[in-house]
């Protein structure tokens, strides 16, 4: 019987390919056709038939295009997604100006219902997971074991599947249940599915422990394949290599108490990127005058891969995705500008940050004042505490203002690498490691000319234990990055609170115990086995 017939194959074989490998015309090709060009070991047919859908894996990273959302919504893509976790936490600030409910973004900042079954700001988050899934186990239906064999592309191609599909099932997990080491690890996971077919049976909810089992079975999957495939470590950011499986490893291994497995990994890929960003690439620097402000995105590390010795996983200029950009620039077009929805960081985080660590030059001291945006000549006030962190007057590549906006991005860095690694030494009780661990981030973050910073001399961080100061230097480190701050809250066991901060205007608060999101009501309804959290 013919199975699930591609359409992408539809596109991609052509009538003369097909005449040229000898197979039937593209319409007609059934599974079992492809899976014998794959077993034939001819690397123009493997290239042909399945390059495209291995090509698209590490673009899952990079993602537009969630169902249910137009192209202008918060909600379109996993940047959107990432900064609307970034609002639901301590650390950042929406804007300056009462009437948030005029602001993108506004609904998650003030922490309006995110949780609830029905709740829109819920479905696009089981529905980007849930893509990277499907997409991950269309291509991995026709990378049998014996299918792949020795052949070096086909192990490749293998091994992005499955980091993807395990990427996609931790980020469910992430988000669809309290975390493993809190109240978590008994209850249920998600359905597991190895394989796709529009007609498959629905599945019931895996336990935790075994959805976690079936996650990191994938990535050490992942991980051999990418060994005896001979594609290890690559200098293509683009490429899902072993630094981006050891990532993914290292996040669930932290988020599951698996400390020496993030030890190890860590150590991996601390050993290939051994390199930091400098004080002159860590953020925004203004090579212009207050009146007319010049921030340039090739010297940032945030906004150009060539400047981020860090970067692990990244895209460049016209296949990056920009939405974080236009959400997190003070000087942009975007909602993160010209409509003052600022992203600030909090007075109290920022008071934390050594008069020595230059990272808080990332964010504005004192007003900045009016700005006059390009194009429509709007003129708005910036106020203090807004990051630069990510901000930009110009496009790479660009001297006209008009351009602002095109960047590379960025989804993987080294330091959040070290921060883990740092997190794990002290959960296996070795201060004096992790505080080395943490003395060689502080050290290269400490302004040119003043003594290095450590553990011991960084004023906040007196009376801390080891894991306290993790908490502490993360919470700096990854500032606006990929909803950090939330997901450690929710490993972590801290609340939100802004009830005594002097910058946060939707002053909140907000238990762990919430933010865990509810199974959506599509899911409850369309598949009889599952049930709600």
């Amino acid at each position: 019987m013919r199975k699930y017939i591609f359409i992408l194959l539809v596109t991609l074989l052509f009538t003369s390919c097909a005449d040229k490998l000898e197979v039937t015309p593209p319409n007609n090709i059934t599974d079992e056709q492809i899976q014998k060009l794959l077993a034939s070991g001819n690397t123009e047919s493997i290239k042909l038939v399945m390059g495209s859908m291995a090509n698209n894996m590490p673009l899952l990273f990079n993602f537009a295009g969630i169902n249910g959302v137009g192209s202008a919504d918060m909600y379109y893509s996993n940047q959107g997604l990432d900064m609307m976790r970034n609002l639901e936490g301590n650390d950042m600030v929406l804007g300056d100006v009462a009437g948030l409910s005029s602001l993108v973004g506004a609904p998650e900042y003030g922490l309006d219902n995110f949780i609830s079954s029905t709740a829109n700001k819920n479905l696009v988050y089981w529905y980007y997971a849930w893509n990277c899934i499907n997409q991950a186990n269309k291509m991995l239906n026709f990378l049998t074991d014996a299918i792949v064999g020795n052949n070096t592309y086909l192990m490749d191609y293998k091994a992005r599947g499955l980091a993807v599909r395990a990427y996609g099932y931790n980020y469910l997990m992430e988000n669809y249940q309290d975390a493993f080491m809190l109240t978590g690890k008994d209850k249920l996971g998600v359905m597991l599915y190895d394989a796709f077919s529009p007609t498959q049976p629905n599945k019931a909810r895996a336990t935790a422990q075994e959805t976690y089992t079936f996650i990191k079975a994938d990535l050490n999957a992942a991980k051999k394949l990418l060994t005896d495939a001979g594609t290890g470590y690559t200098a293509d950011l683009t490429d899902i290599d072993l630094a981006v499986v050891n990532f993914l490893l290292a996040r669930v291994s932290v988020w599951t108490g698996d400390w020496n497995t993030a030890l190890t990994v860590c150590d991996e890929i601390l050993a290939k990127y051994p390199t930091l960003m400098s004080e002159k690439q860590y953020g925004g620097k203004n090579t212009g005058t207050a009146a007319d402000p010049v921030y340039l995105p090739e010297s940032n590390g945030f906004l150009n891969n060539a400047s981020n010795p860090e970067a692990i996983l990244g895209f460049p200029v016209g296949q990056a995705k920009t939405y974080h950009n236009a959400y997190t620039n003070p000087f942009g077009l975007g909602n993160g500008g010209v409509t003052r929805a600022y992203k600030r960081i909090d007075n109290r985080l920022y008071e934390k940050i050594a008069a020595t660590d230059y990272r808080k030059a990332c964010f504005m001291e004192t007003d900045f004042g009016n700005y006059t945006y390009p194009g429509n000549n709007t003129v708005a006030f910036i106020p203090k505490y807004t990051n630069t962190k990510f901000a930009a007057t110009h496009g790479i590549g660009s001297t006209n203002k008009i351009e602002v906006g095109n960047v590379t991005c960025y989804y993987m860095r080294a330091s959040e690498v070290l921060l883990m690694k740092a997190e794990a030494q002290a959960q296996l009780g070795n201060e004096a490691a992790a505080k080395a661990t943490l003395n060689s981030l502080l050290a290269a973050r400490t302004k040119t000319g003043a003594p290095a910073l450590t553990c011991d001399s960084y004023p906040a961080m007196a009376g801390m234990n080891a894991l306290q100061m993790v908490y502490l230097q993360t919470g700096i480190e990854m500032w606006g990055e990929g909803g950090r701050e939330f997901y450690n809250n929710k490993r972590w066991n801290i609340p939100v609170d802004r009830s005594n901060s002097a910058a946060h205007l939707s002053k909140v608060t907000y238990p762990v115990s919430n933010m865990t999101l509810q199974i959506p009501e599509e899911e409850i309804l369309y598949n009889p086995l599952a049930v709600q959290n």
